[in-house]
């Protein structure tokens, strides 16, 4: 009989707390996937406006979180997301925005009290302390968009699923699968 590496028979399945970190650990790639290039988004963005314009560091630093935000959006429904409830569109960018505003302040609040509070005003001390705002909101907006904007969809019920089919499969057949209206059912006799 093989003894190679192979998972056979007498493996164990995997337990329940294991699937959950496995879970957890592919959300938090994808999420660090998505907010790696809002980060780049919004640096990039920061800098040109910074530089491009008289805009005051904060003021600047706000049309750049904006920016990011609106990409990451876009990042979070169609890839790390892409599996949750989509039902209530409305209610989860309603929620997305709100929560995005609260970590732009908190983003923007960090650069505000370190450029005008502490006087760090030159452009490497304002990349620095909006680095560091944005760490701080992202861990508040990892927290807030798993749990209150993207929720896992509800679970359907297997019972009463397979209840119905049995009652009525056509809505769960292909055309092509579906029995024909003068079909009867032949039972074998043993």
């Amino acid at each position: 009989m093989g003894t190679g590496g192979k998972r056979g028979a007498h493996a164990r399945p995997t337990s329940a707390v294991r699937l959950r970190i496995e879970r957890l650990t592919r959300e938090v790639a994808k999420f660090g996937a998505v907010g790696g290039a809002g980060l780049l988004v919004n640096l990039i963005t920061f800098n040109l406006v910074r530089h491009t314009t008289d805009l005051q560091v904060v003021r600047a630093s706000v049309i750049a979180t904006v920016v990011a935000i609106v990409s990451n959006y876009i990042g979070f429904r169609y890839f790390t997301y892409r599996d949750r409830d989509k039902s209530g569109r409305t209610k989860e960018l309603t929620l997305f925005v709100l929560f995005s505003a609260v970590g732009l302040v908190i983003e923007n609040g960090i650069l505000f009290a370190a450029t005008y509070g502490l006087g760090f005003d030159s452009p490497l001390a304002s990349n620095v302390f909006k680095f560091v705002g944005i760490g701080i909101a992202t861990l508040f907006r990892f927290w807030s968009y798993r749990t209150w904007v993207f929720r896992v969809a509800p679970a359907h019920d297997p019972v009463t699923d397979a209840e119905s089919f049995l009652e009525n499969p056509s809505p769960y057949l292909k055309e092509e699968d579906s029995p024909t209206q003068g079909f009867r059912q032949v039972q074998r006799v043993r």
